[in-house]
């Protein structure tokens, strides 16, 4: 390929197409995507630095899903989930552990305190926090019990986490229901918004395929309605949606498929009802996505699974991990980045946090071949220029 030629690959866009298109499109996405990837040197990785791992050892075989929350001190809060025991499993035990940095994440606190104690009969984990209108914190995590039993509770603080109050449960309706960590938003008019997928058919009976609605309460948590259910193509396995305000205050949800791609399904009535779910271009296995705003230009950022291997088994594979921009509210992403590609690398469950010089990534990572879940939590700093660039 001549300089000119790569040179416009490098600078186009992937947008969204009408259906008739879509495999089309999707073919042209690839051959850009293998072009960047392949384009991307040890240079890039320079443009930022890990700043916290936080290894597996003994009696702790996993540490994942957190989120972070800017405390009026300037400090950063970070909770994650600590497991403890033998087993790294969804099913192991964990309790909300934390650290602390005084300096836009550049160095954190050296041991943990732990927030929340286990209160599960398995775990208590995947943690989302959010500064609420009324300028308290709220702190959610979901308490597991069986295959069959797992909601969301909320917790509030009023003195900047340190104490937090009495749990209140967000799901009255019991069931295993899945809420991502970093995961929770609050409406410009107080509404908080729960996006979740729940896996029991009648019954009780596990499922892989995820029943995806939201639950919502217009009073700081006291009370929660659930939303409509989002229709899903009946061939589509759904799981672990997020959802992310646009400019023009309806609701962008994003869910986990196994389509090829992030499904992508809209409210105009602050969560409360929810369009059917169609596949977007924003290519992935079947793995979740994490989309916030960039407070500094309005633009939304996406880290995922920018996964573009042909082959069966590689194409599952939830690794490399990249980053993108989108400009017009998700239609189209550009400026694709690479995070991390080790090809025998997992890499999922983000949580994004905006700083005065770039943005935190706290994510969880694994390794294929020796089969574990997600032992290591890495915390890394991005500049945001670079992610421009």
């Amino acid at each position: 390929m001549n300089r000119k030629a790569f040179n416009h690959v490098q600078h186009s866009k992937v947008r969204l197409a009408q259906p008739s298109l879509l495999f089309a499109v999707l073919l042209c996405v690839h051959f850009i995507g293998c072009v960047q990837t392949r384009a991307t040197s040890s240079r890039e990785i320079l443009h930022h630095e890990v700043v916290l791992n936080l290894h597996p050892g003994e009696n702790n075989p996993r540490n994942s899903e957190g989120d972070f929350i800017r405390l009026k001190d300037g400090s950063i809060l970070f909770i994650y989930s600590h497991f403890y025991g033998e087993s790294p499993g969804d099913y192991g035990h964990a309790y909300l552990a934390s650290r602390v940095s005084d300096d836009e994440g550049d160095s954190w606190s050296t041991e943990d305190k732990i927030e929340i104690s286990n209160e599960g009969e398995r775990n208590v984990m995947s943690v989302s926090l959010l500064r609420l209108q009324s300028g308290k914190i709220a702190l959610f995590y979901g308490k597991k019990n069986s295959d069959a039993d797992c909601r969301t509770l909320m917790r509030i603080s009023d003195d900047e986490g340190n104490t937090w109050g009495e749990p209140r449960l967000c799901i009255p309706e019991e069931g295993y229901f899945v809420l991502n960590n970093d995961r929770v938003i609050q409406l410009p008019g107080g509404r908080i918004i729960l996006p979740v997928a729940k896996h029991n058919e009648e019954g009780g009976v596990w499922s892989r395929k995820g029943k995806i609605s939201c639950f919502y309460s217009d009073d700081e948590g006291l009370s929660w309605n659930e939303s409509a259910e989002v229709t899903i193509p009946e061939e589509i396995t759904a799981q672990e949606p997020g959802v992310v305000l646009l400019k023009d205050g309806s609701i962008l949800m994003f869910i986990r498929s196994d389509a090829g791609s992030q499904c992508y399904s809209r409210s105009q009535d602050a969560g409360e009802s929810w369009s059917p779910a169609t596949r977007s271009l924003l290519i992935s296995p079947l793995s979740p996505a994490s989309i916030e705003r960039i407070p500094d230009t309005g633009d939304l950022l996406a880290v995922w699974n920018y996964n573009l291997q042909t082959d069966e088994h590689l194409a599952k594979q939830r690794t490399p991990l990249n980053l993108a921009i989108s400009k017009d509210e998700g239609i189209s992403w550009e400026n694709i980045k690479v995070l991390e590609n080790d090809p025998d690398g997992r890499y999922c469950y983000t949580a994004i946090e905006f700083v005065k010089d770039g943005v935190l990534l706290g994510y969880a990572s694994g390794s294929q071949s020796a089969k574990t879940h997600w032992g290591l939590t890495k915390v890394i700093k991005v500049k945001l220029p670079w992610i421009y660039q």
